[in-house]
């Protein structure tokens, strides 16, 4: 059987589609066998959770990206990413939404952290991360750790932002931000709602029971850790931004980069 002209650019038309997609198909289930199994990224699950991946940036107490950070996204085990999307229906209610900081971490990463806690160096513009305390305290103090249940995608750091959220203003590297403890306007840009300290504000105003806190901010951490609790994750006392999630299997720690899906 032979085709008119019309025919047949429209054969070529829905060949050239089907390639695409199929092109596109294949990128995505790449990035997805990349990652060990049982792990997946959350925006594949929940793509209405915001992310603010720190590490990948320079916003954070190290003031660089960490190793095995080489895109901002966040990895988790299969298990908490849809336990973490049942919180944010919970939560879509009340005009709320998460925005994660942090999720699986690489064990380079960790160490990472680590070794920048001893390595000497003069705090520089990241002292607003720890304020009152010496840098060479804080794995003592419990603030950092040699290892991490993050490297295992059980754990995550996180905080709610209200919706529809207005993006932050861009991270100045160049500002001369506020310490984690002060006033939030001062502090480095976020949209999220107060909590009393910034993440990763090394400090025992950031523990989530901490009575330097006033009534709203408290009011925003019980609200955080009710939403967690009921889906099954647990907080870490120092940290109100640090969740674990209490249902999973025990399982091993990972040390593959973050890679873009």
């Amino acid at each position: 059987m032979r085709l008119d002209c019309a025919e047949a650019a429209a054969l070529r038309s829905w060949a050239a589609a089907v390639a695409i997609a199929l092109l596109a198909l294949g990128k995505h289930a790449g990035a997805q066998s990349a990652l060990p199994s049982g792990l997946v990224y959350l925006r594949d699950v929940d793509p209405s959770i915001a992310q603010d991946i720190r590490y990948s940036g320079f916003d954070n107490f190290v003031g660089r990206p960490l190793p095995g950070y080489e895109a901002a996204e966040c990895v988790l085990r299969q298990d908490v990413a849809a336990a973490l999307k049942r919180v944010q229906a919970d939560l879509a209610g009340s005009g709320l939404s998460l925005k994660v900081y942090d999720c699986y971490r690489p064990t380079r990463a960790v160490r990472g952290m680590a070794e920048w806690v001893n390595n000497g160096r003069p705090d520089g513009a990241t002292k607003r991360f720890f304020p009152r305390l010496p840098k060479n305290s804080l794995m003592r103090l419990g603030y950092i750790a040699a290892r991490s249940q993050h490297s295992t995608g059980t754990t995550i750091d996180l905080t709610l932002i209200k919706t529809p959220a207005t993006p932050p203003a861009p991270f100045d590297r160049a500002a001369d931000y506020g310490p984690c403890t002060g006033l939030a306007a001062q502090r480095s840009p976020d949209n999220s709602v107060d909590m009393g300290t910034s993440f990763d504000c090394f400090d025992s105003a950031s523990h989530t029971a901490s009575n330097a806190i006033n009534a709203d901010q408290r009011r925003w951490r019980n609200t955080l850790l009710e939403a967690m609790r009921k889906r099954g994750f647990g907080n870490y006392h120092r940290e109100w931004w640090h969740f674990s999630y209490t249902r999973s299997a025990r399982t091993s720690s990972h040390d593959f980069p973050i890679r873009a899906r």
